[in-house]
């Protein structure tokens, strides 16, 4: 037995948050019952139905995506744009777990595990996210300073960060800056960049949690191991 919104969630219809919300709001039915009790439990022979599709615990895809800049991180484009989804080769609905920008480069991953996206993208989890940003003209240390210790977006201080300078091309006065963040605002290296007026001219994941783009190319993918998975799990 395990609740309904559980079950809901890793049949990677939506987040266990968006499970709750379809139940309180009448749109769950358990053996054809209208269910709006966050407590119920169901088990692996009742028939649990989210405006008429019957829900089956699918077998669980997970993918970890090199993605390249010009992609959506979504699932589908209303203007007909390239996703990342597209590029996925499954029979499976899988999802990118939060978003990269269009002009943004590196790892995303996705699944149809909607118990883990959510885990992994909880503002509580602090999973941390290793970028590489090229910046025009040089960045000063007291800047650095600043941004790893938190700034003020939108009125809400970002948490504590790194922010660090690897190298500066004096022949582009670009600078190179390793950036690592636990939160996933939208933007938000790039805002947190034009703070002080640093342009972004390009940015790169190289790291999410405990993985990275070894042994990938843009645009390749591969499936994360079950110990990779558990790994993740154990963020929780």
């Amino acid at each position: 037995m395990e609740r309904l919104q559980k079950f809901i969630s890793a049949c990677g219809v939506a987040s266990r948050r968006k499970a709750e919300e379809l139940i309180l709001s009448g749109k769950v039915k358990v053996n054809g019952v209208v269910v709006r009790e966050l407590g119920t439990k169901v088990n692996g022979e009742d028939i649990v139905v989210i405006n008429g599709q019957v829900l089956k615990d699918e077998i669980k895809e997970y993918y970890l995506l090199y993605k390249p800049r010009g992609v959506i991180s979504s699932s589908s484009d209303e203007k007909g744009r390239e996703t990342v989804v597209d590029l996925i080769k499954t029979e499976k609905r899988v999802y990118p777990v939060g978003r990269l920008d269009y002009d943004t480069t590196g790892i995303i991953l996705l699944t149809n595990d909607g118990e883990l996206s959510n885990i992994l993208t909880h503002p509580s989890r602090d999973v941390p996210k290793e970028y590489m940003a090229k910046v025009k003209g040089f960045f000063r240390k007291e800047d650095a300073l600043k941004l790893s210790d938190g700034v003020l977006l939108n009125g809400v201080k970002t948490k504590k960060a790194l922010f660090k300078l690897k190298r500066y091309d004096k022949k582009t006065d670009s600078s190179y800056v390793k950036v690592v963040i636990t939160e996933g605002r939208n933007h938000q290296v790039k805002d947190m960049f034009n703070l002080l007026n640093y342009d972004v001219v390009k940015l790169k994941r190289e790291r999410y949690a405990f993985l990275d783009l070894s042994g990938l190319k843009s645009g390749e993918y591969r499936k994360l191991s079950t110990k990779e998975v558990k790994q993740l799990y154990s963020l929780k």
